[in-house]
């Protein structure tokens, strides 16, 4: 049968750049945040289990390459303002930005664990509304759920030991 002609999502050099560009100022902006964190951070009573400082550079910075090759997968099949997965996407992007200055800037550890909840639920349902788009932008998210599961856990611990 003559059928339509299949919609295939384009390459778009310039969408990549623009959602690499989004995450790198999450990270600009939760790094001015957080500048001094890596001494603050040492200074807290932490569980046995915590990482040490110098490895958060490095995880967000991988994780934010996922997140933002993602959601240029996703961009790429649906680019209209209505995509339902990339609001979902930018409003989790938000979430995680607000963390870091309230964590160690403002030093509010209990309102960052609401905060930090509130980022693993909109986590999940981004990866949701990915896998209905693009199930290998939902895969690449995964790690970044995971890391913010611990990040959640750690959060938790650091606010019980230094309350």
């Amino acid at each position: 049968m003559a059928g339509s002609p299949v919609s295939r999502p384009s390459f778009h050099p310039l969408a990549l750049l623009v959602s690499l560009a989004a995450v790198a100022v999450v990270a600009l902006l939760g790094g001015l945040a957080s500048a001094d964190a890596a001494a603050d951070y040492a200074q807290l009573a932490q569980p046995s289990w915590a990482p040490p400082s110098w490895l958060f550079g490095p995880a967000w910075s991988a994780l934010y390459l996922l997140m933002a090759v993602a959601a240029w997968l996703v961009w790429r099949v649906d680019p209209s303002p209505r995509n339902r997965a990339i609001q979902v996407y930018a409003l989790q992007l938000l979430v995680n930005l607000s963390w870091s200055p309230l964590f160690f800037g403002l030093e509010l550890r209990g309102v960052a664990l609401a905060v930090i909840l509130l980022l693993d639920v909109l986590v999940v349902v981004t990866i949701v509304l990915f896998w209905r788009v693009r199930r290998s932008a939902a895969v690449l998210l995964l790690p970044y759920l995971g890391w913010i599961l611990f990040a959640t856990a750690l959060n938790y611990a650091v606010w019980s030991l230094n309350s």
